[in-house]
């Protein structure tokens, strides 16, 4: 059985945000506006998205 993955785009700059939120980008893979990374569809990568969600955008793949 083939796991989803999310394809996760920053759609939104992270500067003047708090350092937390910051980190949970990179730690999503993220390394700057526009740029996009893949990871797989559980419940730990859902939980960061929550909290960068007015700054990213997502696709199910």
């Amino acid at each position: 059985m083939a796991t989803k993955k999310l394809r996760i785009t920053q759609s939104k700059s992270d500067i003047g945000q708090p350092r937390r939120m910051r980190d949970t980008l990179r730690a999503l893979g993220l390394k700057g506006y526009q740029r996009s990374a893949e990871q797989p569809d559980n419940p730990a990568i859902r939980g960061m998205i929550s909290k960068v969600r007015h700054l990213v955008t997502v696709e199910e793949r």
